[in-house]
């Protein structure tokens, strides 16, 4: 599995992203949706752990656009700001998508990427 975390709190995805490594998961990360965007073109990922809130680009809007090119990329939202119910009024429009609150423990974070990637395409 291929996994892109996109972060604007450098020291947060990089950790992040070496955790998973440490668990032989193969993780890019970068600290920008337009890095997002140059990076996924000569690379492809299965799997993007997005910060919902970023300067430019939020993580909702990187998301429609990562569809538009992989189609069958599975998605995971990170949010520091507001409770569950915040965020899922929010990212109605988004789809069905699964989130973690920050600060993530790596645990959780496992759990609902070995969840989001169990999914159909379909939304089923």
């Amino acid at each position: 599995m291929r996994v892109l975390l996109v972060d604007d709190e450098e020291q947060l995805v990089s950790t992040l992203a070496e955790r998973l490594q440490l668990r032989e998961i193969d993780a890019s990360w970068v600290t920008s949706s337009m890095a997002a965007l140059k990076l996924v073109e000569t690379e492809s990922f299965d799997l993007a752990i997005l910060d919902v809130k970023m300067p430019k680009i939020n993580g909702l809007e990187l998301k429609k656009r990562l569809q538009v090119l992989y189609p069958a990329m599975k998605f995971i939202f990170l949010t520091g700001h507001g409770s569950e119910d915040d965020f899922k009024i929010g990212a109605a429009e988004a789809g069905k998508d699964f989130y973690l609150v920050k600060p993530v423990k790596i645990e959780s974070l496992l759990e609902k990427m070995n969840e989001v990637m169990q999914q159909r395409g379909d939304g089923k």
